[in-house]
């Protein structure tokens, strides 16, 4: 059995990667569940190199073989504002400060703005750093567009004002299947699926 473990400590996304990456071959550990404790310092300037740094740092307090680090780093790009908040997403007017005023600033900087000009992404970087010492980065993403107001419960993070043209309503309003199906993560995720299980 492949032992992973997750570098993040977010419950939401680790219920989402168990989800998607579902496998009876496949052992999904958070990094709390396998008693890894670790700050990062993240100073990468793309979503890849960050993604690299975390599952580096974890994998460098694991010892033995068999296990298989994963880390992501994620965010939205929204074009009209230069792709801010990009791979500052996560830390975005403060680390602290609820998802609920984050939004709330991108609709207000959007006032106005016509829905052609409103074009985003959701971005997903998924690195793994393998006990042998190679590492693997790879990218998925989903094009939408940030709507006028916050709408749905399914989602968290920047879901609420993400909008996906072909369903007409927020990643947040989608079902969890659907989500996983369409999403950033579950598109990069099931990538490095396909890496892992072809090793």
């Amino acid at each position: 059995m492949l032992k992973i473990i997750f570098a993040t400590g977010n419950q939401d996304k680790m219920q989402e990667i168990r989800e998607i990456l579902s496998d009876p071959q496949m052992e999904i550990l958070s990094m709390k569940e396998a008693g890894i404790e670790t700050d990062v310092v993240e100073d990468g300037k793309t979503f890849e190199e960050n993604a690299l740094i975390k599952a580096r740092a974890v994998a460098g307090q694991l010892q033995g073989e068999g296990w298989v680090v994963l880390a992501d780093d994620s965010g939205l790009e929204v074009d009209y504002l230069n792709k801010e908040p990009g791979i500052y997403s996560a830390r975005y007017m403060g680390e602290d400060t609820s998802y609920d005023i984050k939004n709330q600033n991108i609709l207000d900087r959007l006032e106005g703005v016509p829905k052609e000009q409103r074009t985003a992404r959701f971005v997903c970087a998924i690195a793994a750093a393998f006990s042998n010492g190679e590492t693997k980065a790879i990218r998925g993403t989903i094009e939408g567009y940030i709507g006028w107001e916050p709408a749905g419960e399914n989602g968290f993070g920047y879901d609420p004002i993400f909008y996906v043209e072909e369903y007409g309503c927020s990643t947040a309003q989608l079902p969890r299947e659907v989500k996983n199906r369409l999403s950033h993560r579950g598109k990069a995720l099931r990538a490095m699926k396909e890496i892992l299980t072809g090793r």
